[in-house]
Order: structure tokens, then C-alpha cells, then sequence
């Protein structure tokens, strides 16, 4: 099966420095509930949630920054705005989404900002979990790994946002 070159890339990254991670090839799924449900030995709570979002500061100063957190729990835009002090935030298109990820669908967006040049913020109750998973680039194709390797390896901004 082909998917994303960033499902490989990912892959690439985690096997380059030693992680452990497992992989699970299934149905495709859009919702992070479709996803729990297909991945065994994983809640929902364990799922990390990557969402695009254009950040709003002024007319001329916007950015898009992706947002991860526990895929049973909702983002809280006025603390997303506090962290910009920004005046609007909207999720990212899926034609935005795509042009930022390289064709990635939304639904498929894994949290690795990093591999975008995006601003990654993590809330700190991703990190309760001793292992997350998320769709790896692909709406058919997820990674599992422990928290604290996505830690090192993307490096996020932590703050509270849910």
C-alpha cells in the first residue's frame, strides 16, 4: 500500500533515533473516535489530536501553528488567543491543510509539526499517557510511541489549550 511520503518520513525519523514505536495498517478513518476503535490496546484518550489552526494577530501578522492533545478532549480557543494574544482563530481549510502537509488529508495530519515548519503546542495532559497514537500522515496508517519520545522528538511548546 502507498501512502504519504510522511508516513515514511515519520518511520524514518523514529527508527534513526532508536524509538520504539508499532504501526497498524487499517480501514480509513477521519474522526479520532473511528480511530480508537480500530487500534487495539489504545483509548481515545491516548490518541493524539493534531489540529491546524490559523492564529490571527493583526491584519498583516497571521501564522498557522498545529495544536496536539489528547483526542478525547476539546481545544479551548480563548487559551489558544492568550498564547497569541491573538484577535481570531479558525481551523485550517482542508485545502490549507493540504498545501501545508504536502497533500496530507485532514483526518491523516499526525502531530509532527516539526515536518511542516509549524509551531507545535502540546497540552501537558498528552503527556499523562505513557504511549500515544495518531494517524501517521495517512487516514489508513497509525503509529503508536511513548509520550516522551514525541517529547524529544518534536520538541512542542506545552501549554494548557483543553
Amino acid at each position: 500500500m502507498e501512502y504519504n511520503k510522511v508516513t515514511g518520513q515519520i518511520t524514518s525519523l523514529l527508527k534513526e533515533k532508536g524509538f520504539w514505536f508499532e504501526t497498524f495498517e487499517h480501514e480509513p478513518v477521519r474522526t479520532s473516535e473511528e480511530a480508537a476503535r480500530i487500534r487495539p490496546g489504545y483509548t481515545l484518550h491516548q490518541g493524539a489530536k493534531a489540529m491546524i489552526v490559523r492564529v490571527k494577530m493583526s491584519e498583516t501578522d497571521k501564522k498557522f501553528v498545529m495544536l496536539v492533545f489528547p483526542a478525547d478532549l476539546r481545544y479551548d480557543n480563548a487559551k489558544v488567543a492568550g498564547i497569541y494574544n491573538a484577535k481570531d482563530i479558525r481551523l485550517a481549510t482542508e485545502k490549507e491543510i493540504s498545501d501545508i502537509t504536502g497533500g496530507v488529508q485532514a483526518g491523516g495530519v499526525p502531530p509532527f509539526g516539526n515536518l511542516f515548519n509549524l509551531d507545535v503546542i502540546a497540552d501537558p495532559k498528552l503527556f499523562d499517557n505513557e504511549k500515544i497514537v495518531f494517524n501517521a500522515g495517512d487516514r489508513r496508517f497509525s503509529v503508536a510511541m511513548f509520550s516522551k519520545d514525541y517529547k524529544n522528538i518534536v520538541n512542542p511548546r506545552i501549554e494548557s489549550i483543553t
